[in-house]
This record gives structure tokens, sequence and C-alpha cells, in this order.
């Protein structure tokens, strides 16, 4: 999964070389992804009105349950 917002993100942004995930454990069993991007492109990952971010979390969240497993993605 960190793979899948890793390959969205970096063909979204400006600069691809300042994608950063990090993968933390979160309660009850779930995946938090931590993904940082350069200061320029935070508005190209989060997109109007949170459109973009919304569509990505939508596939980790697909990814997820195809894993059995809960996560969810955090912009920094």
């Amino acid at each position: 999964m960190k793979e899948l917002v890793e390959y969205i993100a970096r063909a979204i942004v400006d600069n691809p070389d300042q994608v950063r995930i990090t993968e933390e454990p979160g309660e009850d069993d779930r995946i938090i992804l931590k993904l940082e991007v350069a200061q320029e492109d935070k508005g190209k990952v989060i997109g109007k009105q949170g459109q973009t971010a919304k569509a990505i979390r939508t596939l980790l969240r697909i990814a997820a349950v195809q894993r059995n497993v809960r996560a969810s993605l955090e912009i920094v």
C-alpha cells in the first residue's frame, strides 16, 4: 500500500524526489501512512477542496480492504 501511495504522489507532483512515505502502526491494527511532499507540491496533492487527497484515500482504502487491514493517509 505504501508503494501505491508513493506511485500516485510521484505522478502528481513536480518534485518526485522529495516524496517521502512513512508507515506507522496505529491503534486497532490500523496502518497510518504519512505522506510528505515539497511545500510547493502540497496544493497539487490536496487538490481543489481536497478532491485529490480524497481520491488517494479512497484508493488506499480499497487496497487495504483487499489485504484485510485498515489504513489511513495523513498529508504532512
